[in-house]
């Protein structure tokens, strides 16, 4: 027996061509942490390591942990890796032991309940979490596997209690894709951005040698299938075995050469109620199908969903007539369907194919190839990319793969002949633009009729001759996550899909409703919100009922968590160059009130690409009846800013102000956890505030859209970081005006400011507070306690009032600041927040805290003089104000010297 626990570790690598960490015993840290890595190799599947013993004790889990404790999950036991292993994110190189893209999904400490030896040893280790995405009791049960296995099968399980959700309604993998360090996923990861650097780059597929004729292999694990490359049991033979290439393809202008990325999210339509009026659009037919991706790689062909499920298993004889087109290392990016006898797309039958195991009659229409021979073709206009994908596709006259062909005519008389003749609706592709892995404005999807996915949550009994059940009732979770009632749909079923609802529905009946309106018309049984259905329908009724409902299948490609209301935006939001955005729009046709500053800003664009694949539920609701904007302006607005907000959030507790029915009616201040879920909300240690929910933090851009879709106006941060959350890193002044007080007044009151810190010795920063005053941040080495630094600002604001009564006072209270101002030195206090740099504020005009520089303040004109509308005008100027912030580094010592009686 190996005497050094690494020694496995070790021989399986090769440390001059991965960029992997050697490690060595003896690492050690403060308490026991454990990590999570996302692991996209031949499979993706999630490394869940322990730290036990100087090393991480290790289990590949292929489809990643789950807050439900009735499933359990596989956990493959493999060999120890290195404590620094844990913070290992890139890319391993072809032909290396497991090679693929590694994230880290998720980190933390771990608390063993009970011996962690001794449970380890006996194949039952149980332990809490404390990580950023799981929290609270699991366990690892080790199975009564074969002899001859060549790796230990464990279980992952959660345990029961509060941190527990039904696999049903949240899938934690699904809503936390993406890396806790780096904010990326698995294939931003793996694409010209990569993580790995310079040292470590892979092979591209063009300059792999030949593939040789398959071996005979055996069964493996899925930690066998990091180092081994999977190959395709449904390959045909083929004499030669050479695959498809284009000449000319290097000159194809955009494209580069890059290593073919191991997953792929899709570029995604946006919805649009019309047409758009200017021309280079491309259009296709909509296909009532499911979206696929397909990756061919050498002898391997793998099918991928949008949300990157392996479908291979599920549709071998697809991936046998794709591997037949003899293509050299591509994507492929189409929709599989089900034609019905008029040749129109059939989703009923789609389904139909799958629930009978009988794919035969599915086809795969392809309509792009971002990655194609060694080149990355994402920034090639689409219209090259097509013409490519032609060549390659549409002459080989196979049965089951098609070239998806476009129209030419315009986007309304293709739209009318859609509708005409029975279909979805159409796809426009702006035939200038690249591929996005998000969903982006250069494609739009139009619809002939209204169609969207509900949740199920009821059914009524069925009348006369029916059998089953007679309609099904009907829901969508609203901006707060809660069932509200959408109607019912009757129609649309055959006797067999009755029968079938009822067996499917019946055992997930319920007493109560999980509705929070439930109507007095809908009688029935309730059944637990697990199940969506598709429906398409009339329209909307002012009470958010649909009419003219009819059901078209039931989605299992969907969490019921996950539906909302969808919402079509006007097309000249959405179109790129050179239409507006909607906020600039807003601005220009909305009255707006004296103190805001409207425009148009080139820095803004209508949909900003941090948004990715974001649904924003009711973008059209005004949320400042003052000036228009809309919550869709402040989602735009908060993904622009994104970049620079989230610095000044980083580690910190934050506070969310709210406002679900806009600023003119009751807003909500919220602090913790408890009834908030926000993608990508980070939840902090308990311990900060012993006895209540978590704090949270907003850590990337997805919660912070996130946050803007749930509401969240303006964010608010504690002085202090979570790295030493007792002792502040900033002080702040807030001028605060009290009533009729000139605005010159409030400049020469901030100069005064100013010029006391300066005799004090401390440097100091001026920002905008977005609403009527004016924010002096002074940054501080975190030495001092939170007592210490608040008792400081107390005795400068008192002696700045002692010195220039007529402008100041040093007690709060409206009363006591009429034409005065009032320097806020509360807000330094423990718990204490304040509007974080970038921040909309729940005002008229929605201004923003903006920073800037002391040689601007004569120029300021309110403390609201920038809004949500042109603050991203202000990005750049902002970050060069404050260039120097995070760099200095100051202490109260010699201050507090200066500042004592007597001075």
């Amino acid at each position: 027996m190996a005497t050094d626990p690494l020694e496995l570790y070790k021989q399986k690598r090769d440390f001059k061509i991965t960029p992997e960490p050697e490690g060595k015993l003896g690492e050690k840290t403060a308490v026991l942490s454990f990590v999570i890595q996302k692991h996209a190799a031949t499979r993706l599947h999630y490394d869940f390591r322990l730290e036990l013993d100087g090393t991480l004790k290790s289990w590949a889990v292929p489809k990643g942990p789950s807050l439900d404790p009735a499933d359990k999950r596989m956990a493959v036991h493999v060999e120890d890796h290195p404590l620094s292993y844990g913070g290992f994110e890139g890319v391993i190189p072809t032909k290396q032991y497991g090679a693929g893209t590694v994230i880290v999904w998720d980190r933390g400490t771990w608390e063993p309940i009970g011996d962690p030896h001794e449970g380890y040893r006996d194949g039952k280790l149980k332990f809490r979490l404390r990580g950023e995405k799981l929290h609270g009791g699991w366990a690892l049960v080790r199975m009564h596997g074969k002899q001859d296995q060549r790796q230990e099968p464990w279980l992952l399980i959660k345990e029961r209690d509060d941190q527990a959700r039904p696999s049903a309604e949240y899938s934690i993998v699904e809503a936390k894709p993406a890396s806790v360090v780096s904010g990326r996923s698995v294939s931003e990861a793996d694409g010209p951005r990569s993580l790995r650097g310079g040292a470590a780059a892979s092979a591209t597929a063009a300059e792999r040698a030949p593939a040789a004729k398959k071996a005979k292999r055996t069964k493996k694990t899925p930690a066998d299938e990091e180092s081994e490359p999977a190959t395709a049991d449904h390959r045909p033979p083929n004499a030669d075995g050479n695959r498809k290439h284009v000449s000319g393809l290097a000159a194809l202008a955009g494209s580069r050469r890059s290593p073919l990325p191991t997953l792929l999210q899709p570029q995604l339509a946006m919805l649009v109620e019309n047409v758009p009026p200017s021309d280079g659009w491309i259009y296709e037919i909509k296909y009532d199908g499911y979206r696929l991706l397909a990756r061919i790689d050498e002898n391997d062909v793998r099918l991928f969903t949008r949300n990157g499920n392996d479908w291979t298993s599920k549709l071998t004889r697809l991936a046998a007539a794709i591997d037949a087109l003899r293509l050299p290392p591509s994507w492929l990016d189409g929709e599989i369907v089900v034609m019905d006898e008029s040749g129109i797309p059939n989703f009923g039958l789609l389904q139909n194919a799958f629930d009978d195991a009988s794919t035969d009659r599915i086809q795969f229409y392809v309509f792009d190839i971002p990655y194609h021979a060694g080149l990355d073709l994402t920034g090639v206009p689409l219209r090259d990319r097509r013409t490519l994908l032609r060549s390659l596709v549409a002459d080989t006259h196979s049965p089951k793969v098609k070239f998806s062909e476009s129209f030419d005519a315009h986007g309304n008389e293709v739209l009318a002949n859609a509708c005409r003749l029975g279909l979805e609706g159409i796809v426009g592709k702006r035939g200038d633009s690249g591929y996005v892995s998000r969903r982006s404005p250069n494609w739009i999807k139009i619809k002939c009729i209204r169609r969207q996915e509900f949740v199920i949550v009821g059914y009524t009994d069925p009348k006369g001759s029916r059998s089953g059940i007679g309609a099904m009732l009907l829901a969508i979770h609203d901006d707060e996550g809660k069932l509200r009632y959408a109607g019912k749909v009757g129609t649309g079923f055959d006797s067999d899909t009755l029968d079938e609802l009822k067996a499917l529905l019946s055992p997930l009946k319920i007493a109560r409703t999980a509705l929070i309106d439930k109507p007095a018309e809908a009688r029935g049984h309730w059944v637990e919100p697990k199940v969506v259905a598709e429906v398409s329908f009339g329209e909307w009724t002012k009470d958010g009922i649909i009419r003219h409902s009819v059901f078209r299948g039931i989605r299992t490609d969907k969490p019921a968590s996950a539906i909302t209301r969808e919402c079509a935006s006007a097309v000249s939001a959405t179109a790129s160059t050179p239409a507006k955005s909607s906020m600039q729009a807003t601005a220009a046709r909305r009255p707006t009130t004296q103190g805001t500053k409207t425009g148009t800003s080139p820095n803004v664009q209508a949909v900003h690409p941090s948004l990715a694949d974001a649904r924003i539920t009711h973008p059209e609701r005004v949320i400042d009846p003052s000036s228009g904007l809309t919550k869709l302006d402040l989602v735009n607005y908060y993904a622009h800013a994104a970049p620079h907000i989230l610095p000044h959030l980083a580690r910190r507790p934050v506070s969310l102000v709210r406002a679900p029915s806009g600023i003119e009616h009751q807003l909500f201040f919220q602090k913790h956890s408890d009834t908030l879920k926000i993608p990508g909300l980070k939840e902090l240690d308990p311990s900060i505030d012993p006895g209540h929910p978590p704090y949270i933090e907003v850590p990337n851009a997805t919660a912070l859209v996130g946050a803007a879709q749930m509401n969240v106006i303006e964010l608010h941060t504690w002085n202090s970081t979570t790295k030493n959350i007792d002792k502040p890193d900033r002080m702040l002044f807030d001028l605060d005006p009290g009533e009729g007080l000139e605005w010159g007044l409030m400049l020469e009151a901030a100069h005064l400011v100013k010029t006391f810190l300066d005799e004090l010795g401390l440097v100091s920063f001026l920002k905008t507070s977005g609403g009527k005053g004016l924010h002096v941040v002074v940054p501080l080495t975190p030495r001092d306690d939170y007592d210490t630094v608040k008792d400081f600002s107390r005795r400068v604001v008192e002696h700045i009032a002692r010195i220039v009564p007529s402008r100041f006072v040093a007690k709060s209270g409206a009363s006591n600041r009429v034409g005065k101002i009032f320097i806020d030195y509360l807000r330094n206090g423990r718990g204490a927040t304040t509007a974080s740099a970038w921040s909309a504020r729940a005002r008229k005009g929605l201004g923003v805290s903006v920073p800037c520089d002391w040689g601007e303040l004569d120029t300021l004109r309110s403390g609201s003089q920038w809004t949500i509308v042109d603050a991203p005008e202000r990005f750049d100027a902002g970050e060069k104000a404050w260039a120097t912030y995070a760099k200095t580094r100051q202490t109260l010592v010699a201050p507090m010297r200066r500042l004592a009686p007597g001075r």
